[in-house]
């Protein structure tokens, strides 16, 4: 049987948990594991019990990171990762390794300079400049050691393979591997449909905008709030639905207040992955609010979702959002930041029904044709050369 090693030595990332980050980890070894693999997931942190649809993978954890935030984390850390290479070297003693499949983290050079020198196939997926978020958002005592764990993972791997155009610039700042490709996020078609009632609940209340995201910064809710109040005062019938939890979750909720809407905005907090379906099937229009950031480097798997789920889409034109929607052929697109324009879009949007239905039969087409993670492993296994087998070939298939 064909092995498969996927690594995730990022203790941010509970592999078995609730965040996006964790949705992404399962998507791929779930895809892994569709295709006749045998996906060993080897993971810093599990965080939870066993994902639907991921029978079959065997786990092995490292060992557990301690120690407060700064260099004695860190050096924890870089242990911890280090021992990625001793259990992919076990593995492949006990029967040799096809693949090994990482997601880049900022201590983890281990495992593509394992796969290099046993010269296994090996891929690094790379979701953000984590060296610029840690830096910005968090605690990093050693940036220099940091980037140049960066670079020798880069290096090292046989394809890189990024969400975005500008994570792929960050890469190639530091890399002279000519092997950097940009593969978008997906989702699961088979798992997120359309809801039974899509058409959708036609004129009967409530009206339901929803959000699916964490409640932080650079998601932009606040101003989907102040567009929501403004609908709110001519529209009795609509509720706002927030699905997710975060930072700003107080604060949401105060804005809702004094905007005298309080009770009409459910704030539900964060939801199993297994629950998604249900919440996409409660709303009539999905929103992606992203406010003005001076780098978009996201591949927003809520918008991939709500195209899914064959929901009238309003995002903000900014980074990939206008390709993601065709440039409004999916989806209608706001200047960032403006809740007037954004209150505008909501309402148009609620008065068409014929144009919301349109928009929800062509975005499901979308995700069916384009972005199902089975064509996005596709694609990414595609760009991964094989220097013991014919690895694209002979175990996954190449695209057309």
């Amino acid at each position: 049987m064909r092995r498969v090693a996927y690594v995730c030595a990022d203790p941010g990332v509970p592999v078995f948990g609730h965040k996006g980050a964790s949705v992404h980890v399962q998507a791929v070894v779930r895809e892994l594991l569709r295709r006749g693999g045998e996906v060993h997931l080897i993971a810093a942190r599990v965080g939870g019990d066993l994902p639907r649809g991921l029978d079959g993978v065997v786990l092995h954890e490292l060992p557990r990171i301690t120690g407060e935030p700064g260099a004695e984390r860190e050096a924890s850390a870089r242990r911890s990762a280090a021992a990625a290479a001793d259990l992919l070297e076990q593995l492949h003693r006990e029967d040799p390794l096809d693949l090994v499949y990482e997601r880049y983290s900022l201590w983890s050079p281990a495992a593509m300079a394992w796969a290099r020198q046993r010269a296994v196939a090996s891929v690094l997926e790379v979701n953000a400049p984590l060296v610029d978020e840690q830096a910005e958002h968090r605690v990093l005592a050693d940036r220099d050691g940091a980037e140049g764990i960066a670079t020798a993972a880069f290096d090292a791997a046989g394809s890189v393979v990024t969400v975005s155009a500008p994570v792929a610039r960050w890469v190639t700042e530091r890399t002279d591997n000519t092997a950097v490709h940009v593969v978008p996020n997906g989702v699961d078609t088979r798992f997120i449909r359309p809801a039974a009632h899509s058409g959708r609940r036609g004129e009967q209340p409530p009206f339901v905008i929803g959000f699916v995201g964490t409640l932080k910064p650079w998601h932009g809710v606040e101003v989907l709030v102040e567009a929501f109040a403004r609908v709110a005062r001519t529209d009795p019938h609509a509720r706002l639905r927030l699905v997710g939890d975060g930072p700003r979750r107080t604060g949401l909720a105060e804005l809702a207040r004094e905007l005298g809407v309080v009770d009409r905005v459910d704030l539900v907090g964060a939801v199993a992955p297994e629950d998604m379906p249900a919440e996409l099937a409660a709303m009539d229009i999905a929103v992606a609010p992203y406010p003005r950031l001076p780098d978009f480097y996201f591949s927003p798997l809520k918008l991939y979702e709500y195209l899914a789920a064959g929901l009238p889409v309003v995002a903000s034109d900014i980074g990939p959002c206008p390709d993601i929607l065709d440039d409004g052929g999916l989806g209608v697109l706001v200047r960032p930041g403006d809740p007037a324009e954004l209150a505008a879009a909501l309402a148009g949007l609620r008065r068409d029904p014929t144009m919301r239905a349109e928009l929800g039969r062509a975005g499901r087409r979308a995700a069916e044709d384009r972005h199902d993670w089975s064509l996005v492993v596709a694609r990414i296994l595609d760009t991964v050369p094989a220097p013991r087998t014919s690895l694209a070939d002979d175990l996954w298939g190449r695209t057309a």
